[in-house]
């Protein structure tokens, strides 16, 4: 095809097109992402999981939050205060050995981090199906629980 008296490929003009609408989408697909667990948390917790109104959680699922640094906690799970153990005071197994991790939440001091897995023998040895609820009380390990924050979240398993 000639445009005024030059020779223009029009293959490669739909290309280039093509490739800025598709940039175009890609970079408005990044701006609009949902990031609103970061935008709603409470400052001294970092992550939770599963993340708020999640659907589609597995049974065996874990319960997992990250705190800032310097904090403990425990965590509340359908109306149930899980007890809560120092991965710290479980001790070092002798080389070869796996760590048996008693079926509470764990608290990692160097991480701040809870985490509770359903087990046999746990409080929650599985979530049945249906909406649960999670709260995380969690204070500066320089205070006491009498200081304490909440926070609680929902999920759904299926």
């Amino acid at each position: 095809m000639r445009i005024a008296g030059k020779h223009v490929n029009v293959g490669l003009i739909v290309a280039s097109l093509i490739i800025a609408v598709g940039l175009t989408l890609v970079v408005w697909g990044l701006n609009s992402a949902d990031t609103s667990q970061a935008k709603t948390l409470p400052a001294n917790i970092e992550s939770i999981d599963p993340v708020r109104s999640a659907v589609g959680v597995p049974a065996q699922t874990r319960v997992f939050v990250d705190l800032a640094a310097g904090y403990t906690g425990v965590l509340i799970v359908d109306g149930v205060e899980l007890p809560v153990v120092n991965i710290d005071s479980i001790g070092k197994p002798k080389a070869g050995e796996q760590v048996v991790l008693p079926p509470e939440t764990i608290y990692e001091p160097g991480n701040a981090t809870l985490t509770y897995t359903p087990t046999a023998g746990a409080p929650i040895e599985k979530f049945a199906e249906g909406q649960h609820t999670a709260t995380v009380i969690y204070w500066k390990v320089t205070e006491s629980r009498a200081q304490a924050s909440t926070f609680t979240w929902t999920f759904q398993v299926f």
